[in-house]
């Protein structure tokens, strides 16, 4: 069944037979398709086309993966990014998450697990009008629409990856959400939860929504996950 609609995707891929691979099976879907074989032919492309998700992998000739996606979220906020290596170590994703990617998949990959987390970073960056632009859990504000996250009225720095744990969690205040419910809502699906990369996130959130402030928000309920609320 076709599903794409015509969304236009950039592959950034130096392995021509994957590269192929990805395209034709995207181009069933009915998504438009563009390949680049480098870094520097991904970021000309990227700079030139609007696309609507860009498959990205990290060991590129010339221009890395991670620069590349450092470029494309300095330019674009919301824009997702899916990144592939057949690196799949926590300090691994660490480093593709704080590039900017939103999703890391381990090469090698079913493709229908690729369609699954293309549709899944499709679906959540399309904006929904109805949505509330600004969430507020006591004095911590998080605006949707700009992309920040304010604390007393203090601006927060956060990477993308940390501003979706951030939103998942405000979405969700005074609810207690498992690893696998974060795994799933903001890793997307498929994500591998024996890892402790939600919990470094987690400890990077703090860092940032807590360290300064003398009421904590973020507390961890032993044996059942996270929750976000005033004591």
């Amino acid at each position: 069944m076709m599903s794409g609609v015509n969304a236009h995707l950039l592959v950034v891929e130096d392995e021509p037979k994957v590269a192929t691979f990805i395209k034709k099976g995207l181009q069933t879907q009915a998504y438009t398709v563009d390949v680049a074989l480098t870094g520097e032919e991904g970021k000309r492309l990227f700079d030139t086309t609007p696309y609507k998700l860009v498959i990205l992998d990290v060991n590129l000739p010339g221009m890395s993966g991670l620069d590349l996606a450092e470029y494309i979220r300095s330019q674009q906020s919301r824009l997702p990014i899916l990144m592939l290596t057949a690196l799949d170590t926590t300090a691994d994703k660490l480093l593709g998450f704080e590039a900017g990617a939103d999703d890391y998949l381990a090469k090698p990959f079913d493709f229908l697990e690729l369609l699954a987390r293309v549709k899944a970073l499709l679906r959540r960056s399309t904006p929904n009008e109805e949505e509330m632009q600004i969430l507020r859990v006591a004095d911590l504000e998080l605006d949707l629409d700009q992309r920040v996250a304010r604390r007393r009225g203090n601006t927060i720095d956060l990477t993308a990856r940390e501003f979706s744990l951030l939103e998942y969690l405000m979405r969700n205040a005074g609810r207690v959400v498992s690893r696998v419910d974060i795994a799933e809502q903001v890793w997307d699906i498929g994500f591998d939860t024996g890892t402790n990369v939600i919990d470094v996130y987690i400890s990077y959130l703090r860092a940032k929504i807590d360290k300064d402030s003398p009421v904590k928000l973020i507390h961890t309920l032993i044996g059942m996950g996270y929750v976000l609320k005033e004591k």
